[in-house]
């Protein structure tokens, strides 16, 4: 890093703007602050989700991994020059293949899961939930602009590497997942008649 904070405040979006990489200012409901603001949210809770395991816990450097992966994707969004891109395609295959590793462990989906089962897997469902916004986020800014498609695809898989990390955290020390029980459907008032 070149230049060092020396001050943390710069009374600079007092207004209602903020400044992106690019020297341009845009107001702080701007879609692609909105998609910066979503992927930011996303980062801090992957950050909960690491503090909750131990440095030597499987998942703790895919989590941290992620975590890099999503502050350069808001490197990105901050850029907002098309030509500058950091997800790739590898970055989005990696995902792909620690889903792939870590569903070969689990038993077939049978019915829907319930965000819960512990702290740690209802923490993995929250992120997972946020990572969905995110993504759409980042669709509605390319509706407008011009957004890297692996950034997209990216988010797209992290969200099931979630949902995989939930159900994985949620077996942990003899847990289990949360599994929907449904209501029986209301008689129609149309059998009435």
């Amino acid at each position: 890093m070149s230049n060092r904070l020396t001050r943390i405040y710069t009374r600079s979006g007092d207004q209602g703007t903020t400044g992106l990489a690019n020297g341009t200012r845009v107001a702080k409901t701007h879609p692609r602050i909105e998609a910066l603001g979503e992927v930011d949210e996303l980062n801090s809770l992957i950050g909960i989700l690491a503090a909750d395991l131990s440095e030597r816990d499987p998942l703790h450097p895919e989590m941290r991994r992620i975590q890099n992966d999503l502050f350069d994707l808001g490197g990105e969004l901050a850029v907002a020059d098309p030509a500058y891109s950091v997800i790739d395609l590898p970055a989005v295959d990696q995902l792909e293949q620690q889903l792939d590793r870590h569903n070969a462990t689990l038993p077939a989906l049978e019915n829907f899961i319930l965000p819960g089962g512990n702290r740690p897997a209802a923490n993995a469902h929250f992120a997972r939930s946020v990572c969905r916004r995110a993504e759409r986020r980042l669709v509605e800014l390319a509706a407008q602009e011009t957004v890297n498609p692996q950034a997209i695809a990216y988010l797209n898989r992290l969200s099931d590497l979630l949902f995989v990390y939930a159900r994985l955290l949620a077996r942990r020390e003899g847990g289990s997942e949360v599994l929907w029980q449904p209501r029986p459907p209301l008689p129609s008032p149309l059998a009435d008649n």
